[in-house]
């Protein structure tokens, strides 16, 4: 089977470098358990791998009301850490559960991104505005592998003589993207060669209209299938010939316009557009300095996890989020879910992170994820990154008040925090949905005259199962809840009083 024909069945490779995964744990509670996953088999340079998806992340802790606590990081138990594709991946394993009763929630979801929203507008303006020569502040595909080279990497067709470096256009006005024509001698580094690949099968699926794809996929002639021989074939000639006529293909229909009346036309980012965008800004950004997340002091009252980009595009959907809503997400660690939001929806996107370290690599993502968004062609929603505690920062407090959807990740959050959250709902507009890992409504509550006064007698609570997969702790489903603010039930108990 080809190449491409295995792209096209959803098959599924690594594409990132290995990134150590580090999770704060919370001393009265044990941390999650930790997840092994097995290493690929290191491709030969003829042979070069693609996943179509991309990974990301999102890191979750607890805040504490008093001071920032000390913090103290406890290593994984699994035999290897798995790459950062890898660990982050939305699709679910291929192996059974040995739970009968979690088999349903192992079953993967068909459901891709939200619903089409036709009030936003898609397209960037600016990206389109002519022939753009002014670079980007983009971090280039060749400075990752220039950074690490020192011996990890080597010429992808085993040839010195030709030029080093390749350009890849992407749809808008904007120049070229440096690569290098590399692949690493450990197959958990970045693959350059995957990363062209995927941008131009994107691209193929997202902006080129249908009565002008046949330059690209036609199967004896199209741009897809020559860059597919030439990868087979270890032809580095061919691949960059090919890479030429896709550029000038691109270059052609940006300028006729057909890539934005594409783009015009569409009122939705399909889930596999948006992780292709967050992946290549996680490996720019976070990968090279993701050790950094290690240097924390003992004592803890955090926790590191991760909901995965299907997981929280499912939320997306169960709650309704648009691109003229407001979204929070209480403890966004380096941001991606804050960037998601901002890119999958179009919506004014909130983050509100007081760990140093990852409020660092968090402002590094947001940098390359507007240049990227422009570099794409996409006009996303204003994102704000705040550092400090959510409980006290006041641009919390505030936005808090108009939000639409709040995230809070308290899968390991104390009581204490849980009840000192609970009173900020009491400010949040009415229909305001707060999502959570742990319901802050217990089961059988009931309004009463004793509990009149409780702030969780304004939440009507929605109880959802999310699938195996979706978070990175557990390899199986499991609960999450969705708290909607309606005050109408306790007012109807008053009346009746």
């Amino acid at each position: 089977m080809g190449f491409f024909d295995h792209l096209q069945k959803g098959g599924g490779f690594s594409l990132q470098p290995k990134k150590p995964q580090i999770r704060q744990v919370v001393q009265s509670r044990p941390a999650p358990p930790s997840r092994s996953v097995s290493q690929p088999s290191k491709p030969s340079p003829r042979n070069f791998s693609v996943d179509p998806r991309g990974k990301t992340r999102t890191v979750r802790r607890s805040a504490s009301s008093e001071r920032e606590p000390k913090r103290r990081l406890t290593p994984l138990r699994s035999r290897k850490r798995p790459t950062p594709e890898q660990r982050l991946s939305s699709d679910d394993d291929d192996g059974s559960d040995t739970d009968a009763s979690l088999e349903v929630r192992k079953r993967a979801r068909t459901g891709d991104s939200a619903e089409p929203d036709y009030g936003r507008r898609l397209r960037s303006v600016k990206a389109f505005a002519g022939d753009e020569t002014r670079s980007l502040p983009i971090v280039h595909a060749a400075e990752i592998t220039s950074v690490q080279k020192s011996g990890k990497f080597k010429p992808a067709f085993g040839n010195t003589s030709l030029p080093a470096h390749i350009l890849l256009q992407y749809p808008s006005a904007t120049p070229k993207e440096k690569y290098e024509v590399v692949v690493p001698r450990d197959d958990d580094e970045f693959k350059p060669l995957d990363d062209i690949v995927q941008v131009i099968e994107t691209v193929i699926q997202a902006y080129i209209p249908e009565d002008e794809l046949d330059e690209f996929t036609n199967d004896t002639t199209g741009i897809r299938r020559k860059l597919r021989r030439a990868l087979a074939l270890g032809a580095e000639a061919e691949f960059r010939q090919s890479v030429t006529d896709y550029n000038s293909a691109i270059i052609r229909l940006r300028r006729s316009g057909s890539i934005a009346k594409k783009l015009d036309d569409t009122y939705k980012l399909n889930l596999s557009h948006v992780e292709r965008i967050l992946t290549q800004i996680y490996s720019r950004t976070v990968s090279p300095r993701v050790d950094s997340l290690r240097q924390y002091e003992n004592g803890t009252d955090n926790v590191y996890g991760e909901l995965l980009p299907r997981f929280i595009s499912t939320i997306f959907k169960e709650t309704g989020l648009k691109s003229n809503h407001v979204f929070v997400d209480l403890g966004s660690g380096v941001g991606n879910v804050v960037l998601q939001a901002a890119l999958e929806i179009g919506c004014e996107s909130w983050g509100c992170e007081m760990m140093q370290n990852a409020c660092d690599l968090a402002e590094l993502q947001q940098s390359e994820f507007r240049a990227r968004c422009r570099l794409w062609g996409i006009a996303p929603g204003k994102t704000h990154l705040v550092r400090g505690d959510f409980l006290k920062e006041q641009s919390i407090i505030d936005v808090l008040k108009r939000a639409d959807v709040v995230l809070i990740n308290n899968q390991a959050f104390t009581p204490q925090l849980n009840n000192e959250l609970i009173n900020h709902f009491l400010d949040m507009k009415e229909g305001c949905q707060i999502v959570s890992l742990k319901s802050f409504v217990p089961v059988g509550h009931k309004i009463q005259s004793r509990n009149l006064n409780s702030p969780i007698n304004l939440l009507t609570v929605k109880q959802s199962h999310y699938w195996s997969n979706s978070v990175s702790w557990t390899d199986v489903g499991g609960s999450y809840f969705i708290a909607t603010k309606d005050s109408s039930r306790l007012k109807a108990f008053s009346e009746s009083l």
